[in-house]
């Protein structure tokens, strides 16, 4: 075969490879289209969930601790008699 045969079959089967490669990625994006509808309809419509059963919580009443005021003590203080100092003159 010539080069110019060889060279029409190559791209022949390129073009036929691109084509088959525009239609995979068209078939890709559909799916993927539909998938993101069924997402967001799953998101609007959201299974019934079953109420949780509400605890309420019991308040702990603190008990005051009553605080006993001691009588604070005053204690003269003794002052020492201050001792005359001998100094030499």
């Amino acid at each position: 075969m010539s080069q110019k045969k060889l060279v029409k079959q190559l791209l022949k089967k390129l073009d036929k490879l691109e084509a088959d490669r525009e239609k995979l990625i068209d078939k890709l994006a559909k799916t993927l289209d539909k998938m993101d509808k069924k997402a967001a309809v799953e998101k609007k419509a959201p299974a019934k969930k079953v109420p949780a059963k509400k605890v309420t919580a019991k308040k702990v009443v603190a008990k005051k601790v009553a605080i006993k005021k001691v009588a604070v003590k005053k204690v003269p203080v003794k002052k020492a008699p201050v001792k005359p100092s001998v100094t030499s003159a």
